[in-house]
């Protein structure tokens, strides 16, 4: 394979773009790639502004490549994205679970169907415009995830998946560079996307409506149930499992005279259970589909820091591992809505150790 040739996702935004001519200026030979993964699906999402996965993300990233100039191309994985990240998406959901597509999506498609065609083509590299570090540690003999330069936009919570090979073949050209850092050199070298914003929301989901989407997708309604609280009182009636998550308190559709939050979801009672703001927290979970990466196997305890979800800071916690590639996580302090089919992240300093995705949040007695 070429070491010297880089395959580079290329979504239309100011970071890939940068993550490219940062490249080029590295003497890479750098090849831009859009991953087709749109399948069939309404017209507005496929075109929202700012979105990874919109058509005119494909003619913001051929006009950046060729203004940089390196060659271009869109490859289709929309089978495979409808499978591992669609399909994945929604059968969790149907299950009462919340999922990170976007984790998802860099485990299947990014890092590793991307990763297996950029081999194909004698390119020893994939490259995006992640905010992160990888490291090759000599001593452990192992490559390492480090936390990147810009604390505010650290993406290594959506890496946390990536195998050795995968980080061996791949390159973060942003690691070290704050977002403001890449926005000047973006508008230091005339890229048009220099002030484009920020994809926030699923590309594949109109209007953020998650509930509706699922339900256009498996073209059946989704069945009401009994809102019921923590002792199993019937309070009222929910329109589906699908549009609740854990800790969520807006748009629950009854009034019941105090906050109220989902602690809860029933799947085989399809019921949802409310209680109130104490009832949300818990100080344990259990954690399955581990991947490691700084070490081989955790065999004793370890105290390391914890993210639950993308957003929330790192937590004190101490790693218990137990069978069937699980580990127990007992927290110093009650966190707040421990989310099943959520990402937990473990962190030492600033490497990323590993994680998994929450199967289920426990309380001590």
């Amino acid at each position: 394979m070429n070491k010297k040739r880089v395959l580079i996702g290329m979504s239309g935004g100011v970071d890939s773009s940068v993550a490219a001519y940062i490249l080029k200026e590295q003497r890479y030979e750098v090849i831009g790639v859009t991953m087709q993964i749109w399948p069939d699906l309404p017209g507005q999402v496929r075109e929202k502004e700012g979105g990874c996965c919109s058509l005119s993300a494909v003619d913001d990233a051929r006009r950046v490549a060729n203004h940089i100039g390196i060659p271009f191309y869109v490859m289709n994985f929309k089978e495979v994205f409808q499978d591992k990240v669609i399909d994945y998406f929604i059968d969790e959901y149907v299950k009462g679970r919340t999922p990170n597509p976007c984790i998802a999506c860099n485990r299947h498609i990014k890092f590793d169907r991307f990763l297996k065609k950029a081999l194909e083509l004698d390119a020893f590299y994939v490259a995006t415009g992640h905010y992160a570090h990888i490291i090759y540690d000599n001593q452990k003999q192992r490559y390492l995830l480090k936390k990147s330069a810009a604390v505010g936009k650290d993406q290594t919570y959506a890496l946390y998946s990536m195998t050795q090979y995968q980080l061996e073949h791949t390159l973060f050209p942003l690691g070290q560079y704050t977002k403001d850092q890449v926005r000047d050199i973006a508008k230091k070298i005339g890229l048009t996307v220099a002030n484009k914003p920020d994809s926030q929301e699923i590309c594949f989901v109109d209007d953020n409506d998650y509930g509706k989407f699922i339900e256009q997708q498996l073209d059946r309604e989704i069945k009401p149930g009994n809102f019921v609280d923590t002792q199993g009182n019937v309070l009222g009636q929910h329109k589906g499992i699908i549009h609740y998550t854990i800790g969520q308190r807006k748009g629950l559709g009854i009034a019941l005279g105090k906050p109220m939050y989902v602690v809860a979801i029933d799947v085989d009672n399809n019921t949802v259970v409310l209680g109130e703001h104490h009832e949300v927290f818990s100080n344990q979970m259990i954690v399955e589909q581990i991947n490691l990466i700084s070490l081989s196997s955790l065999t004793e305890p370890r105290r390391v820091k914890v993210k639950i979800r993308y957003t929330a800071p790192e937590a004190p916690a101490i790693l218990y591992p137990i069978e069937d590639n699980k580990i127990r996580v007992v927290f110093d302090e009650p966190q707040r809505a421990i989310t099943p089919g959520q990402a937990a992240v473990f962190y030492e300093d600033d490497y990323v150790l590993g994680g998994g995705i929450i199967e289920c949040s426990l309380n001590s007695n």
